[in-house]
């Protein structure tokens, strides 16, 4: 059965944020599909699962805006308009890749395009992004900044010490935790009591919302209320949005043969696609067409291709930026 989203977003916008979507699914299936022939050597943490996240915030924000993102960033860099190739030759080790082969999949950065930097320190991208926010203000720049984090993040002290500061200071950030309930193998429910992530924004005088992470429309929708309201001044916001990622922790395949989660609720979660379910919904509407999925697949391919030709860097560059 077709599932209905009543939403009042424009055909054009729905458009995008499929497009968005569709790019990051086939990205990280290609990059999931070739991992095992051994040219990528650095670890990749993927994002399946959890693309209408990316997509739904990132679609709000300007080039300049900023965006500081972990370890399992490719979707976000994606979202926010990092070049495809960039990203594939990073992978690969390449010197055409964003951080000229040095840095793979946790390091993509593109400051051109609003990314500082990602950083595989979990919690570690939150202050950063405080830190970027506290600077538009004092510039009396119209940018916004936006930390995306996972629910393992939340236990960390930086996450409590952030929220506190932008609240005090009225900071135009946005806090996005991606609660896939899952930190590494460690379950929510075993590190954090019954209390919503969103919830805990009150403890800070902010706005806390909570929406589903597999729905790309109300994910649209409260990440709009969110920048709206920082760009006006009026502080900070915590999003949360609950979400599945379909891969183990690390690596191309699920982790559901080793125990690390119940196979019937990763089977309930599937059923959950949220580019499936709102794929169906714009092609039975006339939205998207078989041409559009045609040209991202081409697109996906033609990065890993530039990614696999690309040069290495030079050996004698092997000590270049270490200081």
């Amino acid at each position: 059965m077709t599932e209905t989203f009543k939403t009042d977003i424009p055909a054009e916008t729905l458009r995008r944020l499929f497009i968005m979507m569709f790019t990051i699914r086939l990205f990280e299936e290609r990059i999931a599909n070739i991992y095992s022939e051994q040219e990528i050597k650095c670890p990749v943490h993927l994002c399946t699962g959890q693309e209408a996240i990316a997509a739904g915030v990132c679609i709000h924000l300007r080039k300049e805006d900023y965006i500081f993102s972990t370890h399992r960033s490719h979707g976000h860099c994606i979202a926010k308009g990092m070049d495809l190739n960039s990203i594939a030759a990073e992978l690969y080790g390449k010197v055409t890749g964003c951080s000229r082969g040095l840095g793979g999949s946790m390091h993509l950065a593109d400051p051109e395009n609003g990314i500082p930097g990602t950083t595989a320190i979990v919690g570690g991208c939150i202050p950063l992004a405080v830190g970027a926010g506290l600077s538009s203000k004092m510039k009396n720049e119209d940018r916004v900044s936006v930390a995306f984090f996972g629910d393992g993040a939340v236990d960390n002290g930086a996450f409590h010490e952030s929220l506190n500061f932008a609240s005090l200071k009225k900071l135009p950030v946005i806090f996005v935790c991606e609660n896939n309930f899952y930190a590494t193998n460690s379950p929510q429910k075993a590190r954090q009591p019954e209390v919503s992530i969103a919830d805990r924004a009150a403890g800070y005088g902010m706005p806390g919302m909570c929406a589903d992470g597999n729905d790309v429309t109300q994910i649209y929708k409260t990440a709009e209320e969110a920048v709206q309201r920082a760009r006006a001044g009026k502080g900070p916001t915590l999003l949360e949005f609950k979400t599945y990622r379909w891969k183990a922790h690390v690596g191309p395949n699920p982790d559901i043969e080793t125990g690390c989660r119940p196979a019937d609720e990763y089977a309930s979660w599937m059923k959950k696609c949220p580019v499936e379910r709102f794929a169906r919904h714009l092609i039975d509407n006339s939205i998207v067409s078989d041409k559009d999925l045609s040209d991202i697949e081409k697109k996906v391919e033609e990065s890993i291709e530039f990614g696999k030709k690309s040069p290495f860097p030079e050996p004698a560059k092997l000590l270049d930026y270490v200081y």
